[in-house]
């Protein structure tokens, strides 16, 4: 009982037997101890008039990291995510540092933002049924600033998420948006997902059309893709992206993960294609494992 908080009822109770009844018998109504009913007949306020202290109930998992480690890397790069944080940490230190110190780390990263770090964004998830729909998009690369043998990447992502699972794929795209980087991408991510949704959803795709002479001519090629493998097509109103918002979204959660894997990495030059190919798949496939393991 003494490590029970005493509520202003139980203090009223208490009070009113006491009218009748010994300190022993009026806290054992009350439902408090002996030691309570001292403490209340001495104080002079409601229990919920007192302020409440805090204290650390268990030692800190990061204590030994936090000085050495996490502060250096939020120092040199003060919008790394104490998730991104963590996974480097089980990283580096295999079995240390479980899931289950995930909030306590946020904490300790909120609290050394206070002065010096941006607020963690929110974001709302959404309910989609399985396998009903998939979705494809292109998401210009430009704002992550990557280089080849030191030379800025001009670049975009063909990007597809099944809208249920998560599950996602991506391709690298040089130019702009057509139905060549569309078919290959789309293909690509079914052939690795094993399977098709009933539905496959798209943007406008006006950017395609302009990047080809004929409309009517990828109207037909991307119609007869979507027969061969059994989907519905489906698309957003023109200029209305957020209709796309399973994707719109991912593009957002998907380059956050490209900055921050770089900000770990410590620069953003690669030796040449194939490396940064390597690099945006590993970041792909521990987004889709984790996104597994979640359901």
């Amino acid at each position: 009982m003494s490590g029970t908080r005493i509520t202003d009822q139980q203090v009223r109770l208490y009070m009113s037997k006491r009218k009748h009844h010994s300190q022993e018998i009026a806290a054992a109504k009350a439902g408090i101890s002996v030691r309570s009913a001292r403490r209340i007949e001495g104080a002079a306020t409601m229990p919920s008039q007192k302020p409440r202290g805090y204290w650390r109930s268990r030692p800190d998992p990061f204590a030994d990291v936090w000085d050495t480690e996490v502060v250096p890397m939020l120092a040199n790069a003060p919008q790394l995510q104490a998730i991104t944080i963590l996974r480097k940490l089980q990283d580096d230190h295999a079995g240390q540092y479980p899931d289950s110190t995930r909030r306590t780390l946020e904490r300790r990263v909120r609290q050394w933002r206070a002065m010096s770090g941006p607020p963690k964004e929110v974001f709302f998830p959404q309910q989609h049924e399985p396998g009903a729909r998939g979705l494809s998009d292109f998401t210009d690369m430009a704002e992550v600033r990557v280089t080849i043998a030191g030379i800025q990447f001009d670049h975009r992502l063909y990007h597809f998420v099944l809208a249920f699972s998560r599950w996602e794929y991506v391709n690298v795209v040089e130019g702009g948006e057509s139905f060549e980087a569309l078919s290959m991408g789309l293909q690509n991510a079914l052939w690795q997902a094993g399977g098709c949704p009933r539905e496959h959803r798209t943007d406008s795709l006006s950017a395609a059309f302009r990047n080809l002479a004929d409309e009517d001519d990828f109207t037909a090629r991307y119609a007869a893709l979507l027969e061969h493998y059994g989907m519905h097509g489906t698309r957003n109103n023109r200029g209305l992206g957020h209709e796309n918002g399973s994707v719109e979204s991912s593009h957002r959660y998907l380059k956050e993960a490209v900055d921050q894997a770089l900000m770990l990495r410590g620069h953003r030059d690669f030796v040449d294609r194939a490396a940064y190919n390597e690099f945006l798949r590993e970041i792909v496939m521990r987004r889709n494992r984790r996104n597994a393991a979640a359901f």
